[in-house]
């Protein structure tokens, strides 16, 4: 079959000499001068070797290839117009996907209200969240499968990645009421770990921050119990089986409203947690627009919002 190849000028050129049975009058209705529209009608003909225009000094008027094709070329045009707008509203980012991969604790205990701005001002943008630990997110970021990540520390699994610093937050002792921490004050790291110790597992951000806080006092970690999961974890502190500590924005994961939450000291350890996304890639529209409205969140003021709505 013979390839025919216009472009979408020629088409609109067409259809306005069509409309306006005038060279005249469709010449300066698509930017061209008469004599140039003319040629151009001359070889879009060519092109189809199919006459149509029937043309004398007066009048223009279709031919019956020429109505064929203005109504072939009406649903091309329709179409195109129709996918440039759909486009359009993709460069805007009010329609696509975003998908956000990070630590259960961002997710579950930040991300919420961030998110609720965004749906608000961009309904038609389906959000996908994936909750993993820091290693799943970089492979998230890195197989495609998510547009950001959140993870805690610098990220330096891969040179493909960027790290954005968002905020720190705290070191808390965690206990059961009545337990070793009911005295309201600043606790330090050897009083916690000479308790009955509760530890996320090894290979976890929080158990290497742990390790290293424990480390500068010139002690060691010699957890009671291991888990895997916050929940776990209060789950086991509310049955006073053991002391926990964990960065502050963990806590409403733990699932115990009842623990009693102490400061701690000696040293003061917090962990950073910052946005994750690959480094000199171009982000989708809604990747984009998340991402800035990220960087102009005041995450000081939305954190004590948070804690406060917990509370």
């Amino acid at each position: 079959m013979r390839r025919i190849n216009l472009d979408l000028f020629e088409l609109q050129a067409f259809v306005r000499l069509a409309e306006h049975g005038s060279f005249r009058a469709a010449a300066e209705n698509v930017g061209l001068s008469g004599s140039a529209l003319s040629r151009l009608i001359a070889r879009i003909e060519e092109k189809l070797d199919a006459r149509l225009f029937d043309r004398d000094t007066r009048n223009v008027e279709l031919t019956p290839q020429g109505h064929r094709l203005l109504e072939l070329s009406g649903r091309i045009l329709a179409e195109t117009e129709a996918a440039l707008d759909e486009f359009d509203v993709f460069l805007a980012a009010r329609r696509g996907q975003l998908t956000l991969a990070g630590l259960p604790s961002v997710t579950a205990g930040l991300l919420p209200p961030i998110i609720a701005r965004f749906a608000a001002d961009r309904p038609d943008v389906d959000v996908r969240i994936f909750d993993a630990l820091s290693d799943g997110v970089v492979a998230a970021l890195l197989d495609r499968r998510a547009d950001l990540g959140f993870t805690a520390g610098a990220v330096t699994a891969s040179e493909r990645l960027a790290f954005r610093p968002l905020f720190d937050e705290p070191f808390m002792a965690v206990a059961w009421p009545g337990g070793p921490l009911d005295e309201p004050r600043t606790y330090t790291w050897a009083e916690l770990v000479g308790m009955p110790f509760i530890a996320m597992s090894p290979g976890t951000s929080v158990r290497a921050l742990i390790e290293s806080a424990v480390a500068q006092q010139g002690l060691s970690l010699r957890p009671r119990f291991e888990v895997s999961h916050l929940a776990t974890a209060g789950a086991l502190v509310a049955e006073a089986l053991g002391v926990t500590a964990l960065p502050s924005l963990t806590l409403p994961v733990l699932g115990g409203s009842q623990l009693v939450v102490r400061p701690l000291e000696k040293p003061i350890m917090v962990r950073r947690i910052g946005l994750v996304y690959l480094a000199g890639r171009t982000p989708s529209p809604s990747a984009s627009a998340f991402r800035d409205l990220l960087l102009s969140t005041d995450f000081r003021r939305l954190i004590s919002t948070v804690k406060t709505k917990q509370s």
